[in-house]
């Protein structure tokens, strides 16, 4: 029998649990909503797409064809009985008046020459499928495409919270933000828009722009500066978050007296370098508006609109029963809260983040059309979701530091995000089946009386119709939509 050495081996403590397994809930959910996504171009969605199709299926921009493929209340008020685009339609250039921007089309491209291939070959093998870009492949993989950058979104921006606070708070925040905020509608039922790649390229560059902040070496300003380029390719309001780099170079500028002549000129070089990483990565904007418009600076009438810089708008992009930011998605609120309460260590970029979004929230204000029209919620701010998730998850951890038991704290923030997202969700079906006005002012006495009454008497006949007869429903929302159009219009 051997003798038990006195000074046994000490047993490695076990490893920390594997730390993907946020990340794989996160996945999991994703999954699991799916079958949610809606495979439509409608609205804005029509422009959008537009760039995509031509390209692909015509090797051209004449979007003649997208604009008579469009939803009855898009084509209607486009074209003419016989079926030809109304004369206002088109540019001096004898290009249909296309506002939209290329970039969503650049992020699906490669989800729709996949549909593209398999529709080419499924027709070599002996089927029919019309390979125009319409056909319910090439609507399904831009569908998934839109999901799936809205996902990549998400998971950016769980983990950059995750650096600043525990990883179970950024995961309640994307969570929250995720099913509590306009983004699933665009998402899965208007996925032909541009806000969830706006999300997912607005994540990429913050995420990117933060994790190489302390030591941003020449090809790193070149890597953000592309990414920056993308960003502004997709949505041009997006260009307010150039504000960040700028202050890091201004900063950085301020105090060459301490870290050198040389060390400034380098970082000019760079500064330089990203610039024109930008103005490469915006080609495409610039090709189209000069095939479009007639000019690499011109953009239809955007710059002809009523802006006010004195942004009188501030108070009613946040609170008005017209699409009102903080009145229709009030999580976001709690969100924004949440960058004044920042740790120790996150205290620098929650400062940079509440600059980015006041510039954002400053120029939508400034913009005549502020409540997007017909829009769940403010869409505009679907750009600051990376921002709200990071808000979200401080304010979490703030909070949750006032708690004795981690685990109690864990169980109420998710009991009450929960509160917040199933109010989403019902104001999102009184949205969609038209119970409450789609653009313009709502009455909340009725928004509430429908939450309350209505939504749970009427829910799983709209789950079923939209799981089961999306189609029809689909046809059904357009023609409520189109009725309530015309009582706008001669009431």
């Amino acid at each position: 029998m051997s003798a038990t050495p006195r000074n046994p081996t000490p047993v490695a403590p076990k490893a920390p649990r594997f730390h993907w397994t946020y990340r794989r809930v996160l996945l999991l959910c994703f999954v699991l909503t799916l079958p949610m996504i809606n495979p439509i171009v409608h609205g804005d969605g029509v422009g959008y797409y537009a760039y995509a199709r031509a390209a692909l299926i015509q090797h051209n921009l004449r979007f003649e064809e997208d604009w008579r493929h469009a939803n009855l209340n898009f084509t209607q008020s486009r074209t003419r009985a016989d079926g030809q685009l109304l004369p206002e339609d088109y540019t001096e250039t004898g290009y249909v008046s296309n506002l939209f921007t290329v970039g969503p089309a650049i992020l699906w491209f490669p989800f729709l020459l996949l549909a593209h291939l398999f529709v080419l070959t499924c027709n070599f093998l002996g089927a029919q499928i019309p390979a125009n870009g319409f056909s319910f492949p090439y609507l399904l993989a831009m569908a998934i495409g839109t999901a799936s950058y809205g996902f990549l979104g998400l998971l950016l921006a769980f983990s950059l919270a995750r650096k600043y606070v525990a990883e179970k708070w950024a995961f309640l925040a994307a969570l929250g933000v995720w099913f509590g905020s306009s983004l699933p509608v665009y998402m899965y039922f208007n996925p032909a828009w541009s806000h969830a790649h706006s999300a997912f390229v607005v994540a990429l560059f913050l995420w990117y722009w933060e994790r190489t902040r302390p030591t941003r070496g020449t090809a790193q300003w070149v890597l953000l500066g592309l990414i920056a380029g993308l960003m502004v390719d997709v949505y041009f309001p997006n260009g307010v978050f150039l504000l960040l780099p700028l202050i890091e170079s201004l900063w950085a500028y301020s105090a060459y007296r301490a870290t050198g002549i040389r060390a400034a000129l380098n970082l000019f070089a760079q500064n330089l370098l990203f610039l024109f990483s930008i103005f490469a990565a915006t080609m495409p904007t610039y090709i189209t508006r000069k095939i479009i418009f007639g000019g690499y600076l011109r953009f239809g009438a955007y710059p002809n609109l009523a802006w006010d810089w004195s942004a009188p708008h501030w108070r009613s992009v946040l609170f008005s029963s017209d699409h009102g930011l903080l009145s229709w998605t009030p999580l976001l609120g709690i969100a924004l809260l949440g960058l004044f309460f920042p740790s120790r260590l996150a205290r620098t970029l929650a400062l940079y983040l509440g600059i980015a979004a006041a510039a954002f929230y400053y120029l939508i204000a400034s913009y005549p059309y502020w409540d997007g029209l017909s829009s769940f919620g403010n869409r505009f701010f679907i750009s600051l979701t990376p921002i709200f998730v990071f808000g979200l998850a401080l304010l979490l951890a703030s909070v949750a530091r006032r708690f004795s038991s981690s685990r109690n704290s864990f169980v109420l923030a998710s009991a009450i995000l929960a509160c917040f997202v199933c109010w989403n969700f019902g104001f999102i079906v009184q949205w969609g089946a038209h119970l409450i006005p789609v653009r313009g002012p709502i009455s909340w006495s009725t928004m509430i009386h429908n939450q309350f009454e209505v939504v749970p008497r009427e829910m799983s006949t709209h789950v079923r119709a939209y799981v089961f007869r999306r189609h029809t429903l689909m046809q059904q929302i357009e023609q409520k939509d189109i009725e309530q159009l015309k009582k706008g219009a001669h009431p």
